[in-house]
């Protein structure tokens, strides 16, 4: 349970160490964008100023300095205005030059003129909204307007960052896809090894034991103890089959509710603490599923075992079944200990146990069995501490 609890505190540093750097990021960006907006607005107000003085310079002034500074201007758009708001220049906007090339043929009736214009009004009226604060002019007398938008650069860095962030998290969210299912596959190869060998060492000395019982039977040894030895052989030949099974592809049969869970159940009410009751409310209905019966027997026991020791030996194990057209929902519900909201999504993980001792591997294997073998959906339907907590499988309607 502790390195679950480390896992869960090591991802949640990480996801606050990505916050802080795309935070980092958008803030930084956003900054420069400040300031690089500041340096275009100085060089249209010296653009407005170059255009004042080169009127007002006379025939022996020096013109080339006010012209370079006009001129150096390629990137900003910018327009100028009157007071009436009518257009009087403009630079660095893309109108095409070439019409009769993209317009269709009744577009062709309206002039080029009229065309411009209105891109220049369209334009204008962008600005307004960008820059509300236009740089004033005057021109002997007459005041005139420069608006101005940002560069074409100036808008790409202003949503580089965001860009940049989502092809990372694209990045991130693919390798994460990788990453995982080469991790299942890895995870279900090393469930599929350890099963097969598991069962192999247990076939050998299992045989040989099988063996000597058959030779006990021509002795004097009592019935009864032979008996019981029978009994433990026939629960490890159960253990034996499980392991062999659930290490490789297990053959589905079509099974009717009552038959797979109903014999079972009875079985095992006289294997549990005799203060255990089995409650079985199952519907009248014949319903049928597909399923394994030896491993889907298996993994009821482990969450009647689970149900067990959350109630200490003591209670009452309520199984009721449900169905719709398509599944058929089984709940198993105890009334036990319950488990603590934070930790639900944490139960189903291999190594996982709230016991002193244990290897936190039933309800893992329980899972593996219902999903992975059956197709189904195993979860916790709702739990409240000291109230119980109830279980539900969903499986396929035949």
């Amino acid at each position: 349970m502790k390195v679950y609890n480390k896992e869960q505190k090591w991802k949640k540093w990480l996801l606050l160490f990505a916050i802080l750097i795309a935070a980092f990021s958008i803030i930084f960006t956003n900054n420069l964008v400040k300031e690089l907006k500041k340096e275009e607005r100085k060089k249209i107000e010296l653009w407005a100023q170059a255009t004042k003085n080169l009127v007002n310079i006379t025939s022996e002034g020096d013109f080339s300095l006010a012209i370079n500074v006009i001129t150096e201007n390629k990137k900003i758009p910018l327009i100028l205005v009157d007071e009436c708001d009518s257009i009087l220049e403009h630079r660095n906007l893309l109108i095409y030059s070439k019409l009769d090339s993209l317009l269709t043929f009744k577009v062709k009736l309206f002039k080029e003129k009229k065309i411009t214009n209105n891109y220049l009004k369209q334009e204008l009226k962008v600005m307004k909204e960008e820059n509300s604060t236009p740089i004033e002019v005057n021109f002997i007398g007459d005041k005139q307007f420069i608006y101005y938008r940002d560069s074409n650069i100036l808008s790409m860095l202003r949503y580089y960052p965001f860009y940049q962030l989502g092809f990372i998290l694209i990045f991130f969210i693919i390798s994460y896809v990788i990453f995982s299912s080469a991790k299942k596959s890895e995870q279900n190869k090393v469930w599929a090894g350890m099963a097969k060998e598991t069962a192999h060492q247990l076939a050998t000395p299992l045989s040989s034991l099988i063996a000597w019982s058959e030779l006990l039977k021509d002795s004097d040894i009592n019935t009864d103890t032979l008996n019981e030895i029978n009994k433990d052989l026939r629960r490890l030949e159960t253990i034996t089959d499980r392991f062999s099974k659930i290490g490789s592809v297990p053959a589905l049969k079509n099974y009717q509710i009552h038959e797979l869970l109903g014999n079972f159940l009875e079985y095992l009410q006289k294997r549990l603490p005799q203060k255990i009751e089995i409650i079985k409310k199952f519907p009248e209905d014949p319903i049928f599923v597909s399923a394994n019966k030896t491993l889907f027997e298996w993994a009821i026991e482990n969450l009647c075992k689970n149900a067990t020791d959350a109630m200490k030996g003591n209670g009452k194990i309520e199984f009721d079944i449900t169905s719709n057209d398509s599944e058929v929902n089984i709940f198993i519900k105890d009334y036990g200990q319950g488990i603590a909201k934070n930790k639900i999504n944490q139960i189903f993980l291999p190594g996982y146990t709230s016991k002193k001792s244990g290897w936190g591997l039933g309800l893992s294997l329980t899972k593996r069995i219902v999903e992975v073998y059956h197709s189904g959906k195993i979860f916790v339907s709702s739990s409240e501490e000291n109230y119980g907590t109830t279980f539900c499988i969903k499986l396929k309607k035949v």
